[in-house]
């Protein structure tokens, strides 16, 4: 996760590739990688209306494309303050349940200056949520179900995430996340 590149998508799909499925961050990304099921889709977050409307048109175009498992919805314009992301964040998971999406999709949120509740700043564990650009993930409840009940640990990844996040330390993943999101953002 080394080299700067501009376009928000392609930049995404190599932090997937390089870092999420590199790192092992989540262990199924690499098979959702490998049967190309990953939708990645830009969306401009400054009309926060428009933003939460193309949420719902991928709620619709995974219920019509079950072979698409999950939508990266990448935020290239807006909600670049975090604080701001959250409150964002906070409406398109109340439309998901007010349009009968709860238990169907849920929300995982990345953000270049993720911050765990109750972590500084700079702590290696954030790098599991920090992205090259503002994203919502869109995720089946149906298929993460189906991927953890295949997997032997689920409840140990966050501890093993964070054990790698600290091996790699801070300084080398703020460097590779800034590379890659390249010095103008």
């Amino acid at each position: 996760m080394t080299e700067h590149i501009d376009d928000p998508l392609a930049a995404t799909r190599h932090w997937v590739e390089s870092f999420v499925v590199g790192h092992e961050v989540c262990p199924f990304a690499g098979r959702e990688v490998a049967r190309d099921s990953i939708r990645y889709v830009v969306l401009e977050a400054n009309r926060l209306d428009a933003a939460l409307l193309r949420l719902m048109e991928e709620c619709w175009h995974l219920d019509a494309h079950p072979e698409t498992e999950t939508t990266l919805l990448v935020l290239n314009e807006g909600l670049a303050d975090f604080d701001d992301y959250l409150d964002a964040l906070g409406l398109a998971e109340t439309l998901l349940a007010e349009q009968g999406y709860e238990g169907v999709y849920q929300l995982a949120s990345f953000h270049p200056d993720y911050q765990f509740e109750g972590e500084t700043e700079d702590a290696p564990r954030n790098f599991t949520n920090r992205s090259p650009w503002p994203m919502w993930h869109l995720i089946r409840e149906a298929g993460l179900e189906r991927a953890l009940a295949h997997y032997p640990d689920p409840e140990g990844i966050p501890a093993r995430n964070e054990a790698r996040m600290q091996a790699l330390g801070t300084e080398r993943l703020a460097a590779s996340l800034a590379a890659l999101r390249g010095a103008g953002r």
